[in-house]
C-alpha cells in the first residue's frame, strides 16, 4: 500500500500525461482537443497544469504554432512507448481472452462425464484454454465468469438458454467383487446401500428409488456421502450398492470397475442441460467448445 501512495506521489495526473502525448503528437491544442473529446480550453488547462507542477514550460507558445521544448520532447517520448506497451499488453490480454472457455457443472459430471472426454477436445482444439468451475451448488449464470454451464433440471432457466439437453436412467451399480459377495441374486435388504446426502433433491434417493420401484422392502442406507464423487468412488470399492445416473457412470461400466444389477432401469427426473448465459459475450472457443458438448453428450 505505502509504495503505490508513494508511486502516484511521484507521477502527474495521467489525465495531463495523456493530454501531453496528444498534444506534442499533433503539435496542436486544438487536434489534440478534438482527438480526446474535449475543448481546446480543457487541454490548455492540463498542459498549464502540468507544467506548474514540472516547474518549466513544455511548449514555446507562438503565434500559430507550439513548439515543444527538450523537457517535452523527453517525456512525451516516454509516454509514447510506455502507451504503446500498455495497448500491446491489452491487445494481449484480449486476444488471450477469446481463446479461453470456461465451463461450469457439478463436480460429478466435471469428474465422471467432462474430464475423460477433455483431451478429446483439446486435440481437436490445441488453441483453446479451458477452465473447469465444479461446485454442487446452482451456478449464478448472472454474476459471469462462465462461459458454458451442464445443468440438471428441467427447463426452462431463468438465467441461461438452453442449446442441448440430455436424458438418463438411473439403475443399482456396484463393483463387480461386491456382486459375487451378495447372498442372494436379487436386492435385499441384506444388502448395504449407499447413499449420497445432495442437497438437490432433483437428485433420486434409494428411498424414491424403492417407491418408483416398488420395491417390496425397505431401503436403509448403511454408508452416506454428502458428494455423489464419494458414493460411486466406494461402490467401485466393494462397499456396496449405489444409485448410477448411467451419463456419469458409464465410464466405469465401460471399463468394468461397475456392473449394472440386472434391475429395471428408471427414467431420471431431470436432464443434464447445456446452458449458453442470458448475458454472455460470444468468443470463438466458447462457440467450439458449445458444439463439442452438444455433440458429445448427444454421442
Amino acid at each position: 500500500m505505502g509504495t503505490a501512495v508513494h508511486f502516484r506521489r511521484r507521477i502527474p495526473s495521467l489525465t495531463a500525461l495523456v493530454t501531453l502525448e496528444a498534444v506534442f503528437r499533433h503539435k496542436s491544442f486544438t487536434a489534440a482537443a478534438r482527438e480526446l473529446g474535449v475543448t481546446q480550453a480543457a487541454v490548455s488547462r492540463q498542459i498549464t497544469l502540468l507544467e506548474d507542477e514540472l516547474g518549466q514550460p513544455l511548449f514555446v507558445r507562438k503565434h500559430r504554432a507550439i513548439e515543444p521544448t527538450g523537457a517535452c520532447i523527453a517525456l512525451a517520448n516516454t509516454l509514447a512507448q510506455s502507451f504503446a506497451s500498455i495497448a500491446d499488453t491489452v491487445e494481449t490480454i484480449r486476444t488471450s481472452d477469446q481463446n479461453v472457455v470456461t465451463i461450469g457443472a457439478t463436480v460429478a459430471f466435471s469428474s465422471f462425464w467432462l474430464l475423460p472426454r477433455l483431451a478429446e477436445f483439446r486435440r481437436h482444439n490445441p488453441g483453446i484454454q479451458i477452465r473447469v468451475v465444479s461446485q454442487d451448488t446452482k451456478i449464478n449464470l448472472d454474476a459471469g465468469g462462465i462461459d458454458i454451464a451442464v445443468r440438471y433440471g428441467t427447463p426452462p432457466f431463468n438465467d441461461g438458454t438452453v442449446i442441448a439437453s440430455q436424458t438418463d436412467v438411473v439403475v443399482p451399480v456396484c463393483s463387480p467383487d461386491y456382486l459375487r459377495r451378495r447372498a442372494t441374486r436379487e436386492l435385499s435388504a441384506s444388502d448395504d446401500f449407499i447413499e449420497t446426502d445432495a442437497e438437490d433433491r432433483s437428485w433420486l434417493s434409494w428411498s424414491r428409488w424403492a417407491q418408483k420401484s416398488a420395491s417390496a422392502f425397505e431401503i436403509r442406507p448403511s454408508l452416506r456421502f454428502n458428494h455423489y464423487t464419494e458414493t460411486i468412488a466406494a461402490a467401485r470399492a466393494g462397499e456396496g450398492l449405489a444409485l448410477g445416473w448411467r451419463v456419469l457412470v458409464q465410464t466405469f461400466l465401460d471399463d468394468g470397475t461397475l456392473v449394472a444389477m440386472d434391475v429395471p432401469e428408471l427414467p431420471a427426473d431431470d436432464c443434464y442441460n447445456v446452458l449458453l448465459p442470458l448475458k454472455t459475450r460470444r468468443t470463438f472457443a466458447a462457440d467450439q467448445a458449445a458444439k463439442w458438448l452438444t455433440m458429445a453428450l448427444h454421442g
